[in-house]
């Protein structure tokens, strides 16, 4: 039997995990696919924390379940997601001193965002606006555990959520796309776009893309947020 375990340290909310580290994880293991190809990963329910979940791969569909209820599932991609356009690593470097969560954050833990983890422990990528419905970042990855798959999701994750306005409302990773091209390499700036992409209702459409020191297109994510009730998720209210 296959297990997947999300260590604390990745957690989006406070008592759940990042929806993009929990979906890469879970990427990676979906038999048969290449590395490179897009993958399709939708998030049921809250993955818990430190608690070994159940990976099976059953008519095309690798499910985590967690005392048999679905907590996520993942599919090859029918197509790859469209690339957030490019954006300087000055640009993107000057833009974070404007990012909203400097001055509240519902979920200052995160593993991908949140300011009150620690240099070396989260990713720490803080995106400031660069225009309307886009926003920019650089990012450095750390040692290996900051430049996985899992990670790499991770960081593919959390900045387009702030192109859509998540300091004002709390949401949360319903379903994510994303591709590879390869995985970053530690000790280098790499520059992260988000952007918005469209709404519908509690349903809000984003993608993001990292780019390397050169250029060059790392990995690309379109995701489907969901606003949730923000006591429920342990979102914290600005003061």
């Amino acid at each position: 039997m296959t297990t997947l375990t999300v260590p604390a340290r990745f957690c989006g909310p406070p008592a759940s995990g990042n929806g993009g580290w929990v979906a890469g994880a879970l990427a990676a293991l979906v038999p048969d696919v290449a590395p490179t190809a897009p993958v399709t990963v939708t998030l049921r329910r809250p993955p818990p924390l430190d608690t070994p979940l159940v990976v099976v791969t059953a008519d095309g569909t690798t499910t985590l379940t967690h005392d048999g209820d679905e907590v996520a599932s993942a599919t090859p991609a029918a197509a790859a997601p469209s690339p957030a356009a490019a954006v300087p690593a000055d640009v993107a470097r000057a833009a974070e001193a404007a990012y909203p969560g400097l001055t509240h954050h519902g979920f200052d833990t995160c593993f991908g965002c949140g300011t009150a983890r620690g240099a070396g422990d989260g990713l720490r990528i803080f995106p400031g606006p660069v225009a309307d419905l886009r926003v920019a970042a650089t990012w450095t990855p750390g040692d290996p555990t900051t430049s996985d798959v899992g990670a790499t999701w991770s960081a593919l994750d959390c900045i387009s959520a702030w192109a859509v306005g998540i300091g004002e409302r709390a949401m949360v990773l319903g379903r994510m796309t994303a591709s590879l091209a390869s995985l970053p390499a530690p000790g280098v700036e790499h520059v992260v776009v988000g952007e918005g992409r469209g709404e519908d209702g509690r349903k809000i459409r984003t993608a993001a893309t990292l780019y390397d020191d050169a250029g060059a297109i790392v990995g690309t994510a379109e995701h489907t947020w969901i606003t949730v009730d923000a006591e429920s998720f342990g979102w914290a209210a600005s003061a």
